[in-house]
């Protein structure tokens, strides 16, 4: 809520800024829906703002593709497609693979222990059966890689792709097997970067996005030879 926020943050941000970083938070865990409409004056409410800030913070939002305006009904949480979910995924597939290109020719030993803990704490998601947790740590994980490759540019470019697939993601990581699965590919990324091998850590981290897919299809009951 806002009225939780510290005050510095506050002073040196918007009102339009802090309603959208809240809306989105909202979209982004799941608490205002894929497909559902946006009512600007219950939320305006529940964020204790006039509408104003709340209808600018929906057209910042749409420009990230994350609710869309549709005429004479309103804003809504935007709906992936399957067809769009897996243009997300071949696009982030492609960023994931050069960024763990860049980090096996060029990490440091505290970057590789980074993200070997990150590997261990969605283990221990794993066998807690705490999906939520393992999302959590999945997204450190990948955010991680990102961050060390040190390409800002291609870090925008990712962050943009994988806010869209939050609408979508949660639904291939539910289940323990497909957990397992995804941080089984987690540690062949690292050992071929342990390594010093870009082509390798490249293969590993395109294998494991089309894994993903693959683990989202299944969720959703769809033959991807069908799409």
């Amino acid at each position: 809520m806002l009225d939780t926020l510290p005050l510095d943050i506050v002073r040196t941000q918007s009102l339009t800024s802090l309603v959208q970083r809240e809306v989105e938070r909202l979209i982004l865990t799941g608490e205002l829906t894929p497909g559902e409409r946006i009512n600007e004056q219950h939320l305006a409410a529940r964020l204790r703002v006039s509408r104003g800030p709340v209808r600018e913070a929906l057209r910042g939002l749409e420009k990230t593709r994350l609710v869309e305006a549709r005429v004479n009904r309103g804003v809504y949480v935007r709906e992936i497609s399957v067809e769009q979910a897996l243009e997300i995924s071949e696009m982030r597939g492609l960023l994931t693979g050069y960024v763990c290109a860049r980090l096996a020719a060029a990490s440091t030993a505290e970057q590789r222990a980074q993200l070997a803990q990150l590997i261990e704490d969605m283990d221990a998601a794993i066998e807690a059966g705490d999906a939520q947790a393992y999302y959590q740590h999945n997204l450190a994980f990948h955010d991680a890689l990102m961050d060390y490759a040190g390409n800002a540019r291609a870090k925008e470019m990712y962050d943009a792709l994988v806010k869209e697939s939050h609408l979508t993601r949660r639904k291939s990581l539910f289940s323990a097997r497909a957990m397992a699965e995804s941080n089984a590919e987690h540690r062949v990324i690292l050992d071929a970067i342990r390594k010093g091998d870009p082509s390798g850590a490249r293969a590993a981290g395109e294998v494991h996005i089309v894994g993903g897919k693959r683990r989202f299809l299944d969720a959703i009951g769809v033959v991807e030879a069908a799409i």
